[in-house]
């Protein structure tokens, strides 16, 4: 149980202004208004996050790409990666994602648990944008509570449909020591649990990916653990996939903080989606998260990242899913 009220980090200046979009820019305050609207949260829950400096952004992201995006210089075909029009708003946007990202970050630290209502933009690269995604907060949340001695050591546990290409990029670059790493086909029969395998101190961040193996980004740089799904995969499997990778990940790394991208887009009417969970499936794989962070004392921050199901009100619904498993474990 947590120490105090569970909190949401929210603000409406993260909102992404890209106008009519398969990216919808309204869930966020639409997912706030829902959990105030049934009682699970009150306003006294919600703290408002500055935006992170550029000294944040850096810990994760080159000088060049800071620079680019700060002065509105990016090339035609880096603006056409990122998939969103590039203003200096979005940019702005961006910087309070990764603000909220890292609020959340601190406040589990104190909690035990936070959910952030945005983030999660894990196609970032260190050195450019894509797939709508600007700037990777979860990898800069990390990095800075790793700059400030609040942690040496955490996990990301990924379940967007599309594989967290750009945080698998960040931390698996330049680690002389790298993990043994593990890539499960799930179309296979369910493997034996890993062999216990513990950190070397060359690496500080353990990455876990749950994702559609056929979708989007075609080039997936190896995560610590990538559990590549078939088409259509349902409920059922799925979580018992996600309970092979979390008991093979706790085997081989010892977080002091996980950072849980909570994608919306496994659902089956997912536009961009081609697995096929339902909502309240999506629920219990939240559930087993929390729980998961719960039973082994590992404090937990969570973002939302993708959701693009044909009715809005999908995405809403299990974004606030998540942020009801947050309060039914925590608090």
């Amino acid at each position: 149980m947590s120490k105090f009220p569970l909190r949401l980090v929210y603000t409406d200046k993260a909102r992404l202004p890209i106008g009519d979009h398969i990216f919808h820019g309204n869930k966020y305050r639409g997912t706030l208004e829902r959990l105030l609207a049934c009682g699970a949260y009150g306003e006294a829950d919600v703290l408002e996050p500055a935006a992170c400096r550029d000294a944040d952004v850096l810990l994760a992201h080159t000088k060049l790409w800071v620079e680019k995006l700060k002065t509105g210089t990016l090339s035609t075909r880096e603006e056409l990666e990122l998939e969103v029009p590039y203003t200096a708003a979005l940019v702005d946007a961006f910087w309070h994602q990764a603000g909220g990202s890292m609020a959340a970050a601190t406040q589990a630290l104190r909690n035990n648990c936070c959910v952030h209502l945005g983030g999660g933009f894990h196609h970032a690269f260190a050195d450019h944008g894509e797939g709508f995604c600007v700037i990777n907060d979860v990898a800069i949340a990390i990095r800075a509570l790793q700059r400030d001695g609040k942690i040496v050591r955490a996990m990301v546990v990924d379940l967007d449909v599309h594989q967290g290409n750009g945080t698998a990029a960040i931390f698996g670059t330049g680690d002389p020591e790298p993990f043994p790493r593990a890539s499960w086909s799930a179309s296979l029969a369910r493997p034996s649990r890993p062999a216990n395998v513990k950190t070397s101190a060359a690496r500080d961040v353990f990455t876990v990916s749950l994702h559609q193996e056929s979708n989007y980004p075609h080039w997936k740089p190896p995560s610590s653990i990538d559990v590549n799904l078939p088409d259509l995969l349902g409920d059922a499997e799925y979580l018992e996939w996600l309970d092979v990778a979390l008991q093979g990940a706790l085997e081989r790394f010892e977080p002091e903080l996980i950072g849980y991208v909570a994608g919306a887009d496994p659902y089956k009417f997912d536009q961009l989606g081609g697995l096929s969970m339902s909502i309240e499936g999506l629920k219990q794989r939240d559930l087993m998260v929390f729980h998961f962070a719960r039973d082994h004392g590992i404090p937990i921050f969570s973002t939302f990242a993708g959701g693009y199901a044909e009715n809005p009100e999908d995405t809403v619904t299990i974004h606030a899913n998540t942020a009801l498993a947050a309060k039914e474990v925590f608090g």
